[in-house]
């Protein structure tokens, strides 16, 4: 009854706009005040224990590296390539759309930098073509997901930091569901506008294609060439993902100011204050969430939940169906890195106890709190994406809940109950992470 109070208070702390760290804290002082048991001293130490890594920079320079290319003209460089093949179709630009804000999220780590990026570039532009504002916007909403998918991703490097898994693994993981929603998303907009009088350019010649590629890619190389030094290297075995986002960092420093020029010492500094400020949040979510885990697992609370869930059904998928729900919600409230954190430090321990490989969850709470964080009615990206948009909600909602259902959920399903899809890339190419692929959950 005191954990479920004290969840309570969490939530409630949440919905009301209270900074996330102070709603743990909250938490916290609660559970510890209560039960009168627990030394503040032990529980400060096991907090300490769990920040003193080196995830923290690794946190800080990828956050620095996604401000840093936000604020660049980056994001220009990846639409005019995606464009300069696909926009002369009709569908062609909600296209270069979903993959321009899959590269974007790539490089970023976070959904909600490509929505800010994307966003203000595509809505725009699509309008101006004869997309309905309100299935342009949801578009980006929806497709921002791939942000947290496609590696190297911020809350996949959180997940691995409060579980102590490895990173290379969690980025792996999410590849293929992050793929896979890069095409149904691509195919559902071909399907959803293909008898609209969307305009397209006129035809050309191929070799003027040819030349218009070209030149884009040319322009944009720099920026390509980001993730290909950063996952190269860590699965090539050349650094580990804490000094690859530091060589990126630093790959994005000397692009901004010496090749592409657009980055200024005002805009440094303050990508840099974001960067700490937002690294410093995330610390303290994990200094109190690491302290609320504890107290938990005091309490026996995974053992008795895992209790609790077997006394409802012995049927692990119906277990992992209420799991995902769990997560679903959770992600309706929070965003993704304070999810991220969350559900980590309080499901990991159900999930481990019910057969549900590390690695496979990583994927499972990845592809779960993308579709919770864009879900009505309580949905942060839905809501950032209409602000840049600007476009009302209700013109958002029915494309919103379409491409939900025809995408992010049959991959978020196929995901959790299908093993494979998330462990065959670890385990080809990490195979002491992932030492076997189970071909169902709890195998």
């Amino acid at each position: 009854m005191l954990v479920a109070i004290d969840l309570f208070i969490l939530l409630v702390l949440l919905i009301i706009g209270v900074p996330v760290p102070f709603c743990f804290m909250a938490a916290v002082l609660f559970m510890m005040i209560v039960t009168g048991g627990f030394s503040p001293i032990f529980l400060i130490s096991t907090g300490f224990n769990q920040i003193n890594s080196l995830a923290v920079l690794c946190v800080l320079f990828f956050i620095l590296m996604g401000g840093i290319m936000s604020s660049t003209g980056i994001a220009a460089r990846l639409v005019a390539i995606s464009d300069s093949l696909l926009g002369r179709t009709k569908s062609g630009l909600g296209t270069v759309s979903v993959i321009s804000t899959a590269i974007f999220g790539a490089i970023a780590g976070t959904c909600t930098a490509a929505v800010a990026a994307i966003g203000s570039i595509m809505i725009p532009r699509m309008v101006a073509r004869g997309y309905p504002r309100g299935h342009a916007t949801a578009l980006i909403s929806a497709s921002s997901v791939e942000g947290q998918l496609i590696p190297p991703s911020v809350p996949m490097i959180l997940y691995a930091w409060v579980t102590w898994q490895s990173v290379a693994a969690c980025f792996l993981s999410t590849v293929i569901p992050g793929l896979i929603m890069v095409f149904l998303y691509s195919f559902m907009n071909w399907f959803m506008i293909r008898k609209l009088p969307i305009k397209t350019l006129p035809p050309t010649s191929f070799s003027n294609q040819a030349k218009e590629f070209g030149s884009s890619v040319y322009n944009g190389f720099w920026a390509l060439l980001m993730p290909i030094i950063v996952l190269g290297g860590i699965y090539g075995g050349v650094f580990t993902p804490t000094e690859a986002a530091g060589i990126a960092s630093v790959y994005c420093i000397v692009v901004g100011f010496f090749i592409y020029r657009t980055l200024s010492v005002k805009m440094f500094l303050q990508s840099l204050i974001n960067s700490v400020t937002t690294t410093g949040v995330i610390v303290l979510m994990v200094f109190f969430v690491m302290m609320l885990s504890k107290l938990y697992v005091m309490e026996n609370v995974p053992q008795r939940l895992v209790d609790s869930l077997f006394g409802l059904t012995e049927n692990i998928y119906l277990i992992m169906l209420l799991v995902n729900l769990f997560l679903l919600l959770l992600g309706m409230l929070m965003d993704d890195f304070s999810g991220t954190i969350l559900a980590a430090a309080l499901l990991f321990p159900v999930i481990t106890e019910i057969g549900i490989h590390p690695i496979h969850f990583a994927a499972i709470l990845g592809t779960n709190l993308g579709l919770g964080n864009k879900t009505p009615p309580t949905a942060p990206i839905l809501y950032l994406a209409a602000r840049i948009g600007n476009c009302p909600l209700d013109k958002i909602i029915k494309p919103q809940f379409i491409f939900i259902i025809t995408c992010s959920l049959p991959v978020m399903l196929v995901t959790t109950f299908f093993p494979p899809l998330s462990l065959t890339l670890p385990h080809l190419l990490m195979p002491k992470a992932v030492p076997y692929v189970p071909w169902f959950i709890g195998g």
